[in-house]
């Protein structure tokens, strides 16, 4: 199986190693071409050019794919396999042994400057496997008391129960991490996945499928199908042998997507769509850390982050320096090659989307708001942008209400004592949000009015994996990390026992690598215990 999948790889010297890349659709544990042998070129940022043909699927490669995740899941040796063995496969170790070459390959597919690659792009994604893996054997139900007459001789309890096959669709500006963010609660909770790359970074994610084949995942278990969100995702959405579907992306696709679930057999359904988080700085913020966080809150990973501060409202009186400082620090960024380790600011992710930066920037200039600095494309190959500063932006302007998803800092005043947390939460959005200030009252008052699933206060771009990232408005519905995630990717089963006949249960305690069988008292841990039941089935918990 391994030397099948290594027969179809791209190899390239690049970043001072050799990188490996395979480029096939990934189903059934075996890379292979889409069903009718198309494919596309998916495209270095940095410079224009085609770093490989990649293979498009196709709508009978989607049924392939979820005949193989569902055939894995009910007949499968994944279902079968103890929790912990289970996670002991979830690949955090192995991709930490191949970090450096995931990142390169993050990095000339989507842009991402090396050294954000692997320290937030791969890093995190090892993370989050290793923190889902610890909870494989810690999925639990509850045992429940409920009211009959008694002698009562009933027992409920609940168990969690994988769902199925799960789709996944991912986004282009966290390719890798997105992916894991995504995946590793879904296997952790024993379920399989068919899993669609975005269509122009698609690099890692069939990395990542090599990897799982070298770790000894099953086949069948993942599936990755790179092409067409139209047309592959369309399908995932549409399937009916998919029991959950999970999307980061734009709002009206998500829309779409929860519609086709519905219609289709009411798939359950975890969405993470657009941002406009809004940010306030008060005058007696840290201006230093102001600053500097500020500028992280837009410009982190070329703005093609999904907390990104989309709107910044800043105090009247502390406005100019605000602003004039963050245009000097603008100046020393170094725009260039993602590979080198000296630059800050790489390639916007693809040709479309700088285009629509530029439209977004032509937007603001029109409609009156002022530009600062920036705004332009970069005099030189590849898809690069200017970070770019607005200020006097209004609340009716397009760039105050739309996301740029893109390097550009939208900035409004208000006047001292007044800050409206109404224009703060006047956005269909509800992802992330930030206050500065050195007032611990303000930051309070301020951040339980922000309508907003996080609120940074002093800080901001803090993720990781043990902490929530909540959601609200029509960001919608999903808790993207710690323990809710499994609980999405499961069902919750109740079971009631009637217990007939009376009788002594037949108990088995592991204790020093011994069973004890008992109906008597007996000493376990020092501790004495009684055991009497009049439960006639055998019960090992």
């Amino acid at each position: 199986m391994i030397h099948a999948f290594l027969l179809a790889q791209v190899t390239k010297e690049i970043n001072n190693m050799t990188v490996k890349m395979p480029y096939q659709c990934f189903i059934n544990g075996r890379f292979e071409d889409a069903g009718d042998g198309k494919s596309y070129d998916t495209i270095n940022p940095t410079d224009g050019s085609a770093i490989c043909k990649v293979s498009y699927a196709s709508v009978e490669d989607v049924d392939r794919a979820v005949a193989a995740a569902k055939e894995s899941f009910e007949n499968g040796p994944w279902g079968k396999m103890n929790p912990r063995d289970r996670g002991s496969l979830l690949l955090a170790d192995l991709m930490e042994e191949h970090q450096e070459e995931l990142a390169t390959i993050e990095s000339i597919d989507s842009g991402a400057v090396y050294t954000l690659a692997l320290k937030t792009h791969v890093g995190m994604s090892i993370q989050t496997f290793r923190y889902f893996a610890g909870w494989c054997d810690k999925i639990q139900g509850k045992t429940i008391p409920i009211n009959q007459a008694r002698p009562n001789r009933n027992l409920t309890f609940t168990r969690k129960e994988p769902l199925g096959v799960c789709a996944i669709v991912i986004p282009w500006n966290y390719p890798l991490m997105m992916l894991a963010w995504k995946s590793a609660a879904c296997l952790a909770a024993g379920n399989t996945l068919v899993l669609k790359p975005a269509q122009v970074t698609p690099l890692t994610a069939l990395k990542f499928a090599e990897l799982s084949v070298k770790a000894g995942i099953p086949k069948g278990v993942i599936n990755i199908l790179p092409g067409s969100g139209g047309m592959v995702g369309q399908r995932l959405s549409d399937h009916p042998d998919i029991r959950k579907l999970g999307f980061t992306g734009s709002t009206p696709i998500g829309k779409q997507i929860m519609k086709s679930c519905a219609i289709s057999n009411l798939k359950k359904v975890s969405l993470e769509l657009g941002g406009k988080s809004p940010l306030i700085i008060f005058s007696d913020c840290d201006m230093d850390k102001a600053v500097r966080m500020g500028m992280s809150s837009v410009f982190f990973n070329k703005g093609e982050n999904c907390i990104a501060a989309g709107r910044l409202f800043v105090e009247e009186s502390i406005h100019d320096e605000f602003i004039s400082r963050v245009v000097e620090e603008i100046k020393k960024m170094k725009i260039g090659d993602p590979l080198d380790r000296s630059t800050d600011h790489g390639p916007q992710n693809h040709k479309a989307h700088l285009d629509k930066l530029l439209e977004y920037c032509e937007a603001g200039v029109k409609e009156g708001a002022m530009l600062v600095y920036g705004g332009r494309q970069v005099d030189r190959p590849g898809f690069f942008m200017e970070p770019t500063v607005f200020t006097d932006v209004e609340d009716h302007m397009f760039i105050a209400k739309e996301e740029s998803f893109g390097p550009v800092m939208v900035v409004s005043k208000f006047k001292t004592g007044s800050v409206s947390l109404n224009r703060a939460n006047d956005t269909e959005y509800g992802l992330a949000s930030g206050v500065f200030t050195r007032d611990i009252n303000k930051a309070m008052y301020v951040s339980e009015r922000l309508e907003a699933g996080t609120v940074f206060v002093n800080t901001y771009n803090k993720t990781d994996v043990y902490k929530l990232l909540g959601c609200l408005n029509m960001v919608f519905v999903a808790l993207l990390q710690a323990v809710p995630a499994c609980d999405d990717c499961s069902i919750t089963q109740s079971c009631c026992y009637h217990h007939i006949n009376q009788g002594c249960v037949f108990l088995k305690f592991w204790r020093h690598d011994t069973y004890h069988d008992t109906g008597e008292a007996i000493r376990h841990h020092d501790t004495l215990r009684y055991i009497q039941s009049d439960v006639t089935s055998n019960f090992f918990y």
